[in-house]
């Protein structure tokens, strides 16, 4: 409703525009329609007066009168008036709502879309969690904020490139390996003490067993030697008592140093070659399981892009060489630092090592180099929330390279937190207490997955209670909106037993039987879709999307209550049955957009 009485003010500005030599160009984002807060004073309103007055050197009041001149008529405008300093109000014709019934119908699941991005190349990365482990909870909410922004952009008109960045390389994926090794260590007979900073979740011991199955003894050593010489050990999670207090014999070293040497250790006993063995063979089966993991909660990606491709192109030289040509790269203690606290940033940050060894900010500022030479003209980064602080320096990176930082958009995505029984679930990714999203899913269902993580904005923290998420009743919010669609099905199929099918074509004189009041308030429902679903893209706020669809679902559950559908008067229950039909289409197409499935029967 609000695009159509937009495009009746563009055509009126046009032509005064053409008339007075003016910039027929007007902007959206600041010529608004509102809806009315009173009826009395109209159903909408328009600053447009307000907002051109100075294109037009004249006074706001005086431009409203001239537009309202050169206003077309619509079918869905009884009158118009000039309000205040120059508010443009519109009073709708009695059937305007009404008329939104067979466009839905007709529209289907276009309903609500629009070409308001105009094909913009842009790209949505997420999630892009180190293959180290299994996806847990945590990595859910991202997947499903990020898959929905995506699904949000793409059907307001924007072209969408969905990329998972696989950290591929670095550290962690070294620890990985020697974690999966000394693990084979095990299966072959050593006892070993496992390191304090190494991954303990039962998946590494399965690649572990993979690794033995196929290799048998090939890749064994003896504790003893690689042991030797390995510096000492902080405390571990096998260390502590149940007071979670060191043990008396408990290590007292430094984890990093002892899983560092431990690295090394693994790279000169295996070799170059049956180290990378080890290495791929952990990134592989956790790679493998991630896409499968994220394929199964609806997520896809039109691109798996590798870190280490980065460096293997020259992409990590050319961003710092670019860095240095302009100025803002020195040299420090044997180190290259980027100058960054020129651009506000707390302090300026490490690109290459005194070891010679690129960081991992350097392969970042070269990713992000790459997304905008890849002719995107904005890209989201989706992050957790703990990495607020990366915000600045990348930011500050692109500016020095000189890009526009205004091209990166960075949504952070707060934790999840799991309740069960009231109470809060204990997690630790590296110890492997975690809960996985496959788990998850196979508890509470991917529908109620995706529909829970989504209903609050992203910046907030998220408590998911498992108990309500999988509790078949009103109380559950994706169980109530979901129960709105079925219950329509529902009659439906009684219409069709009773040899009285709803086809939803409806006529005009039918449709005039909607004078109820829960009619009315599910039309004007209706009409708001397509600026909701338009304003969830344009914030990135899904949740707009899933509270939209608990007040349609109420609003349906309330006439549903209030008035029979299957009546003898036969416009009557025409108009009734296309209202509904209109009411499952909406639903559908949120749904579709925020994954959820619409079910029939429940």
């Amino acid at each position: 409703m609000k695009q159509e009485l937009f495009a009746l003010v563009q055509t009126a500005w046009t032509a005064l525009a053409a008339q007075d030599g003016l910039d027929p160009a007007i902007s959206q984002t600041r010529v608004q329609i509102d809806r009315g807060r009173d009826p009395a004073h109209g159903d909408f309103a328009t600053n447009a007066a307000l907002v051109l007055a100075k294109v037009a050197r004249c006074q706001p009041r005086d431009l409203a009168a001239r537009l309202l001149q050169h206003l077309p008529e619509s079918p869905l405008v009884a009158r118009v008036e000039v309000a205040g300093p120059g508010f443009i109000n519109f009073f709708l014709a009695e059937d305007a709502y009404r008329r939104l019934i067979p466009a839905i119908l007709t529209a289907g699941p276009d309903y609500g879309r629009s070409d308001q991005g105009q094909g913009e190349r842009v790209q949505v990365e997420f999630v892009s969690a180190n293959p180290t482990g299994p996806l847990h909870v945590g990595h859910g909410r991202g997947a499903a904020y990020g898959a929905v922004v995506a699904n949000l952009l793409e059907a307001v008109g924007y072209q969408v490139h969905r990329e998972y960045y696989v950290n591929d390389a670095g550290r962690q994926m070294d620890i990985l390996a020697a974690s999966v090794w000394l693990r084979y260590l095990e299966l072959c007979g050593e006892t070993l003490r496992f390191p304090a900073n190494g991954y303990r979740g039962d998946y590494v011991w399965d690649i572990a067993a993979a690794l033995h199955r196929e290799h048998g003894d090939a890749y064994h050593q003896d504790a003893s030697t690689v042991l030797a010489d390995i510096p000492e050990d902080a405390p571990g999670p096998d260390d502590l008592n149940e007071a979670g207090e060191p043990l008396p014999d408990a290590p007292q070293g430094d984890k990093e140093a002892h899983i560092d040497a431990l690295i090394a250790r693994a790279q000169q006993l295996l070799g170059d070659n049956r180290y990378r063995l080890v290495f791929e063979l952990g990134l592989n089966s956790i790679l493998d399981d991630i896409r499968d993991d994220l394929a199964q909660f609806g997520v896809n990606y039109q691109e798996w892009y590798s870190e280490r491709t980065l460096a293997a192109s020259g992409a990590v030289t050319r961003a710092i060489e670019r860095l240095r040509a302009s100025g803002h790269v020195y040299e420090r203690d044997g180190a290259l630092w980027f100058r960054s606290s020129a651009f506000g940033d707390s302090k300026d940050r490490v690109l290459v090592r005194e070891n010679g060894q690129s960081t991992y900010f350097a392969s970042d500022i070269a990713y992000h180099a790459d997304k905008l030479e890849r002719g995107f003209s904005r890209v989201f980064d989706i992050w957790g929330a703990d990495h607020h602080g990366y915000v600045p320096r990348v930011r500050a990176a692109l500016q020095a390279l000189g890009d526009d930082p205004a091209r990166l958009e960075v949504l952070l995505v707060q934790f999840a937190i799991l309740y069960r029984g009231g109470h809060k679930v204990q997690m630790s990714t590296r110890s492997g207490e975690f809960v996985t999203l496959r788990q998850l899913r196979k508890e509470v269902g991917t529908d109620a997955a995706r529909f829970f993580y989504i209903m609050r904005r992203c910046e907030q923290h998220l408590d998911f209670d498992l108990d309500l998420a999988k509790r078949q009743s009103n109380d559950n919010p994706v169980y109530y909106v979901q129960y709105a669609h079925a219950r329509i099905c529902s009659v439906l199929r009684q219409a069709a037993e009773k040899g009285c099918p709803i086809e939803g074509t409806a006529s005009a004189e039918s449709l005039g039987c909607l004078r109820e009041a829960h009619e009315q308030s599910l039309l004007r429902t209706l009409s708001r879709y397509p600026e909701v679903l338009l304003s969830a893209a344009l914030e990135s706020e899904p949740h707009q999307l899933t509270q939209y669809l608990r007040e349609l679902a109420t609003e349906f559950h309330a006439y549903y209550n209030a008035h029979p559908f299957i009546v003898e008067d036969y416009n009557l229950r025409e108009a009734r049955g296309a209202l509904i039909l209109a009411v499952r289409q909406v639903l559908r197409n949120g749904f579709g957009l925020i994954g959820v499935s619409a079910p029939e029967t429940m």
